[in-house]
């Protein structure tokens, strides 16, 4: 018997969802070739990258939590961020975006709910572009980018090696 469709809610990254945020990235770094890691983190190495996206201005982290509570706590599905896309100041009003979902939290609409609520959050600031790394191939993180109005904009042709093997990574661009 199928169970009841659970709510998705969205909100800002906090201190307390470290861990479940590093354990979905570890699957990523472990399993796939979608992030160039190549060995995994403890929360406290994460604890930085956490800490660079405040719940205002340009480099935002958004969670999505399962809105069934387990104990006092909330389930987390995936998150989406906004970071620095390069460090030196002319690239000030340009950001990176990406979302990353718990292994079992994909073709829900998961990361759809991530980017509209990151998107929103950017209205106010400036930012002037978007930008986005897929490594290939990876055609759902394609589509999810193309629903929001990223366009195509080059290959870095094996750019990355993890596995024993060398990667592609598609680059995406979009208006803010």
């Amino acid at each position: 018997m199928p169970s009841e469709p659970t709510e998705v809610q969205v909100r800002p990254g906090v201190e307390s969802d470290l861990d479940a945020l590093t354990d979905i990235y570890n699957h990523y770094v472990r399993e796939t070739p979608i992030t160039f890691d190549t060995a995994a983190f403890s929360p406290e190495e994460r604890r930085p990258w956490l800490l660079s996206h405040p719940e205002d201005g340009p480099y935002r982290l958004k969670v999505a939590v399962d809105g069934i509570f387990q104990g006092n706590s909330q389930r987390i599905l995936g998150y989406a961020t906004s970071s620095p896309y390069r460090v030196k100041p002319a690239y000030s009003t340009s950001v990176e975006v990406t979302v990353y979902l718990a292994p079992d939290a994909g073709g829900r609409g998961i990361g759809t709910l991530l980017y509209k609520a990151l998107f929103e959050s950017l209205e106010t600031e400036d930012v002037h572009r978007a930008y986005a790394g897929i490594a290939q191939p990876n055609e759902a993180s394609t589509r999810l980018h193309e629903r929001f109005g990223f366009r195509h904009i080059g290959v870095h042709r094996e750019v990355g090696r993890k596995f024993g093997r060398y990667w592609d990574v598609a680059w995406w661009e979009k208006e803010l």
